[in-house]
């Protein structure tokens, strides 16, 4: 028995000498999981998880830490998390709370009305695959009173592991065929690199379509018959994905604009993807979040009754920034009845979604009402941090748009700026060869010199001939002062090692007249 044992388990040689070769290698790997790229964790964040090792274990940088504005998670980046979530998803964990009077009585209702939707009346029971009903039913009321009294049928509404997990699940249920009649997604350029990943892994073809960075990222309609007619040359176009609020360019779609996505995927029958994931993240006081279930309505009942139509929520984003809780929903639309089976066997597979993650998805959407007693802290909170986004939105812009070779569009909303900049020629040709982009090189020293970690604009697509980066605007205030004042100091410097500068002093004064308005 001790020579089959895997307690102390050596490698036993064949007669040839050699160790039993792996199953598993690069060779046998599925060639879609090798295609899968994801900037936002890429090389980038890997290299600065070393450097923040290395500086707990002692080692010398030129600066004290790291900071991270790759990535949209709100809470570790400082944001606190709103009290009233946190008090209903804490009853419904633990029951015996409910007796407790440190707890509001509002919130209380809550969780005993979840806690009744959930097996054994436990957050610790599996729920229905489309998740818990009253939950659904909770998201349909909001859905409909954001929309001002569109009509939301909860059978429609499917809970999900973050908006991510729907995403996947409709692109699955879209993807068919083989060579030229194989589906093609149109998704935007610059666009959140999930979408070119789950393309990747499901071997479907995809179809760019680039948003106008001259007119504050706006979405062109001759653009998307332009790439359309292009990719039916080679694929299937069969689904449009839109990002509104955008991610990574931050911009805010107009009604105008949503309509004529809109008439066009009626038009060419295209099933539409709407990811809203930033809809409560609008800053710019210029701009308005529209729904493209609303708009549809809005657009006459040979629209509304036919566009097929999925759009997604999570609890990730909004003022919330619950992002560990892994909670969403979809909304889909016009799904043929047999269609509609299959893609509740589909989500069966993964049994259900976190269940309390559908309770932290039933609090944004039922918040506490004017009346109730938990509403003056709720709404003091949710005030702070959208206000606080707000105010570094637009000193982001502002600021970045002080340094000489860097141009900012408008933060109009989400949480994040995609500035482009400019890299000499030099610099680009000492990038291919280190065999990297420019942008990846520009990044990599920027974090290597300063500690700031950003993501190359690459990683989510950008015109060819030009180089962006995307940062979050979630680090505080005063840290994201640091931020900018450091990467305004890179830059110039970057440009004198690859290029004459003139006049960088300028710069120093602007900025430094920039941040006077936001102390």
């Amino acid at each position: 028995l001790a020579s089959f044992s895997t307690a102390e388990a050596t490698v036993v040689l064949r007669e040839n000498g050699k160790t039993r070769e792996k199953t598993l290698t690069m060779g046998t790997l599925n060639p879609q999981v090798k295609a899968v790229e994801y900037a936002v964790r890429g090389p980038i964040v890997t290299k600065a998880g070393d450097i923040e090792r290395g500086l707990q274990q002692g080692q010398k940088h030129p600066f004290t830490e790291v900071i991270k504005a790759n990535i949209g998670d709100s809470h570790a980046m400082g944001q606190k998390p709103i009290t009233f979530l946190r008090q209903v998803v804490a009853l419904c964990s633990f029951p015996e709370l409910l007796d407790s009077s440190s707890f509001p009585e509002d919130a209380k209702q809550r969780a005993r009305r979840i806690l009744q939707g959930c097996g054994g009346q436990s957050l610790g029971s599996y729920s229905a695959s489309q998740g818990v009903d009253c939950i659904r039913q909770d998201v349909a009321v909001y859905i409909e009173q954001r929309d001002k009294g569109v009509p939301a049928d909860w059978d429609n509404i499917y809970l999900t592991t973050g908006a991510s997990d729907g995403i996947v699940s409709i692109l699955k249920m879209l993807v068919s065929g083989q060579g030229r009649s194989r589906s093609g997604v149109m998704i935007p350029i610059p666009q959140y690199p999930l979408y070119s990943a789950a393309i990747s892994e499901m071997e479907a073809v995809q179809i760019n379509y680039y948003l106008d960075e001259d007119n504050c990222w706006a979405l062109d309609i001759n653009e998307l018959h332009r790439a359309y007619q292009a990719a039916k040359e080679h694929c299937h176009p069969r689904v449009i994905c839109i990002i509104n609020p955008g991610n990574p360019t931050g911009q805010v779609q107009s009604k105008k604009c949503i309509e004529e996505v809109l008439h066009f995927a009626y038009e060419e029958n295209l099933f539409v993807m709407s990811d809203e994931v930033y809809q409560d993240n609008v800053y710019s006081p210029d701009c308005q979040f529209h729904s493209f279930k609303k708009v549809l309505y809005e657009m006459g009942p040979e629209y509304f009754n036919t566009v097929e139509l999925a759009s997604f929520h999570s609890t990730s984003k909004g003022y919330s920034g619950e992002c560990g809780f892994r909670g969403g929903y979809m909304e889909v639309l016009n799904l043929d009845l047999e269609v509609k089976a299959q893609l509740v066997k589909l989500l069966s597979i993964r049994l259900c979604p976190p269940v309390s993650g559908q309770a932290a998805m039933d609090v944004i959407v039922n918040p506490p009402l004017p009346h109730e007693p938990s509403y003056l802290q709720f709404h003091k909170e949710k005030s702070a941090v959208l206000g606080a986004l707000a105010e570094k939105a637009q000193m982001t812009e502002q600021i970045l748009n002080t340094v000489p070779g860097i141009k900012c569009n408008p933060v109009q909303g989400a949480m994040y700026a995609f500035p482009r900049i400019f890299i000499p020629p030099r610099a680009v040709e000492a990038a291919m060869s280190l065999g990297m982009s420019p942008d990846m090189m520009y990044c990599l020293r920027l974090l290597e010199e300063t500690g700031i970690c950003l993501v190359p604009g690459s990683g989510f697509g950008q015109r060819e001939g030009t180089y962006h980066f995307r940062m979050t605007i979630l680090p505080t205030t005063e840290k994201l002062k640091v931020l900018l004042e450091k990467l305004r100091d890179f830059h110039i410097k970057f440009l004198k090692e690859y290029a004459p500068l003139e006049e960088p002093k300028r710069s120093e004064d602007d900025t430094q007249e920039a941040l006077k308005q936001f102390r």
